[in-house]
């Protein structure tokens, strides 16, 4: 016979199970769109304790849509090994372009990130970030729906290493820095926080040069690193976002390696 009150209790205990033991971790990506997906699964699968956090109540961000809920992912011929590594199955247009299916690619992302053991939190939101000395180190995170009420509820923290800000157009946590950090470190940033329009050749490009360190233990990726850095969007092609996520994830993994050896 079904009891209501054990099914509660599973529930409550495995997720604060689960939460203890995220309240101090290597590294926390802020976004569950393809960049933040990419960013996780790498970081994970180095061995590093890896936690994803969403504000909404899924992951996969602008790729279910595709373009204007044309649910076809285009990327271009630069990403094809990372498409072969979430065993994504594409084809090929004449001028060298790759399709796939957005629920397909989303689909699979989102599973590599499961299976990497990423920990995730959805309709979490990233409110602040903990600081000490000149470094983030870590987040202050809320339920969404709290947020969207309006509701004076404090927060918890969450103490990391690192912080990736892969929150698309909106790059939230990079917000919250640059209006309370104001060290010589910071202004040094070469930053506009103004998106520019379209241009897909130069915002992909421009996607994966912008992807780095914005302040010590805060990383940017995604389109939220072309809002911070004043570069182009792109629209409805995936390539840059998944590479950035993959940069940004190496980058920390080399600190983390440089760290052990030393």
């Amino acid at each position: 016979m079904l009891e209501e009150k054990r099914i509660s209790e599973i529930i409550i205990n495995s997720f604060l199970k689960k939460l203890k033991q995220c309240v101090n971790c290597d590294v926390i990506v802020v976004g569950g769109g393809p960049s933040g997906l990419v960013a996780s699964y790498f970081l994970a699968r180095a061995g590093l304790k890896t936690v994803l956090i969403e504000r909404k109540a899924s992951l996969g961000g602008g790729m279910w849509g595709g373009g204007m809920m044309f649910n076809t992912i285009v990327v271009q011929e630069s990403a094809k090994a990372l498409l072969k590594e979430f065993g994504v199955p594409y084809t090929c247009t004449e001028d060298g372009y790759l399709i796939a299916s957005a629920p397909e690619v989303t689909s699979a992302l989102i599973l590599a990130v499961c299976k990497a053991k990423v920990e995730i939190f959805t309709f979490v939101t990233a409110e602040d970030v903990m600081v000490r000395g000149n470094r983030i180190s870590g987040l202050v995170v809320n339920w969404t729906p709290v947020e969207i009420a309006g509701f004076h509820v404090d927060p918890l923290s969450l103490k990391a290493q690192y912080v990736v800000d892969a929150t698309g157009h909106d790059h939230s946590v990079c917000k919250v820095v640059m209006e309370k950090m104001t060290t010589q470190l910071l202004t040094k940033m070469k930053y506009t926080l103004k998106e520019k329009g379209m241009n897909a050749e130069l915002g992909e490009k421009e996607v994966i040069r912008n992807s780095k360190e914005l302040f010590p233990g805060l990383y940017v990726t995604g389109m939220a690193a072309n809002a911070v850095f004043g570069g182009h969007r792109m629209g409805p092609i995936f390539g840059g976002m998944l590479l950035s996520g993959e940069k940004v994830a190496n980058n920390i993994i080399r600190k983390f390696n440089r760290y052990r050896k030393s």
